[in-house]
């Protein structure tokens, strides 16, 4: 298993009028997953200025760990509570340089 530290920033647009929606879905998430083996921080953030974009900002112990959590059940309940009105999804795995 690697042990370099993995980074992950999930950007998230919804569609028009479905913010509050995917929010309440969102934050479902938060307890559960800061649980789980591996995770140092998973923080939410929604923009000021266009409240249909929000960011989660991640922090894994390793990138197995973080691949474990991408397979559990309370994801793939949010992914087929949410489908239809997250517009986009966009993951980025990013490693810590300074």
């Amino acid at each position: 298993m690697s042990s370099q530290k993995l980074t992950i920033v999930a950007r998230i647009t919804v569609k028009e009028g479905k913010a509050d929606f995917v929010k309440s879905e969102l934050l479902k998430l938060i307890d559960i997953t800061r649980a789980e083996e591996g995770c140092i921080n998973y923080d939410l953030h929604q923009d000021n200025e266009n409240p249909n974009f929000f960011l989660f900002f991640e922090n894994w112990e390793n990138r197995e760990l973080w691949q474990k959590h991408m397979g559990n059940q309370h994801l793939a309940d949010y992914i087929k509570n949410t489908e239809g009105a997250v517009e986009e999804f966009i993951v980025h795995e990013m490693s810590h340089i300074a």
